[in-house]
């Protein structure tokens, strides 16, 4: 989830529980902590100025992981209690800390991208794969019962409604998944294609909105659905960034399959694969959920193996993220490296 939806989501949780702690801080500052707190975990963006491969590691780790939510809880709220030296002890701010620190990881848990929620212990990132990263309805709801919170100031019952209507759109998005699903099973079979594993991603714009994989040991086919949508759309060439993002998505009746490999077929196929498998390469082989080979770059003197995840694969959207392969330079060792806006990096 997007930081700033993470930090409205703390901010109304502040608000529907307040008054549970003794003594109960002022209503201001309370939600205020709310939205600092909720946004707290997402610091972790700083691993980035070190090295894009720490980004990678480290981004949703320990700031987002139910094992140290105790310590966060306690240094933040030995951190406040020291701002407001004459308000109540650090113990009265721990409520307000911890439930904003858990809507955070909340929050990301229910996208596709996950969250390790056992680090340092484990990296395995967890998530329910309801929710896309940026989710236009899903903040619009917090909005709502933030605004309607300021107009009944007294009460905390618009919060709470607004925190419940929250849990039902997640509820009513994993409905949608187990849909998406059961059309990939019911593609697979028409396919000919027998026991794959079926998996579907939320897309931006609407819950509707789905990308279907059909998963095979050497290659994926995927396809942009709406679960709702009765008749193809086009974006026109002025449209905006949001129709360009939402036309993509057909039908279920007129469905289009494509198709990526993981590593190819013949001798090409056994160099990308043996350059998937490089030791070198191993941290996007725990990063990437869905790698498949992007291309293949033979040069005068460098030879570049590239991988993506179609994870990331977002139609309208103008840039590929996360693009890493392994390259050599003339009879040189393979070595990892990134590619960002068509230049290479050196990972490590």
């Amino acid at each position: 989830m997007d930081t700033l939806t993470h930090a409205l989501s703390g901010a109304l949780l502040a608000r529907a529980t307040a008054g549970i702690e003794k003594p109960a801080l002022p209503m201001g500052r309370r939600i205020g902590i709310g939205f600092l707190v909720a946004a707290f975990p997402d610091s972790d963006v700083i691993a980035s100025w070190i090295s894009p491969l720490a980004y990678l590691y480290h981004h949703r780790g320990v700031t987002h992981s139910l094992l140290m939510l105790p310590l966060w809880t306690v240094l933040l709220s030995l951190l406040f209690a020291l701002l407001w030296r004459k308000g109540p002890g650090w113990k009265s701010y721990a409520p307000v800390v911890a439930l904003s620190l858990a809507v955070h990881i909340a929050g990301d848990w229910i996208t596709t991208f996950g969250t390790m929620i056992f680090a340092p212990l484990s990296d395995y990132r967890h998530g329910l794969g309801t929710t896309f990263i940026i989710d236009l309805w899903f903040t619009g709801i917090i909005l709502g019962g933030l605004l309607l919170s300021m107009l009944w100031r007294r009460s905390r019952l618009p919060a709470v409604a607004g925190l419940a209507v929250l849990v039902a759109y997640v509820g009513f998005q994993y409905q949608q998944l187990q849909s998406a699903v059961k059309f990939g099973e019911r593609a697979a079979r028409e396919m000919g294609l027998y026991q794959p594993k079926i998996s579907a991603l939320p897309r931006p714009v609407s819950p509707y909105n789905w990308m279907v994989i059909i998963e095979g040991e050497e290659d994926y086919r995927y396809s942009h659905i709406n679960l709702r949508r009765k008749t193809v759309q086009t974006a026109p060439p002025d449209a905006g960034l949001i129709a360009r993002l939402d036309a993509a998505y057909r039908p279920l009746d007129q469905a289009v399959w494509e198709k990526d490999v993981r590593y190819g077929k013949g001798s090409q196929g056994a160099a990308v694969r043996a350059a998937y498998q490089h030791p070198e390469f191993a941290f996007f082989r725990w990063f990437a959920a869905y790698p498949a080979l992007h291309q293949v770059d033979i040069g005068g003197a460098h030879l570049c193996v590239w991988f993506k995840d179609l994870r990331f694969l977002t139609p309208g959207r103008d840039a590929f993220p996360f693009i890493y392969g392994m390259c050599s330079e003339g009879t040189g060792p393979l070595r990892p490296y990134e590619l960002s806006g068509g230049a290479r990096q050196r990972v490590y």
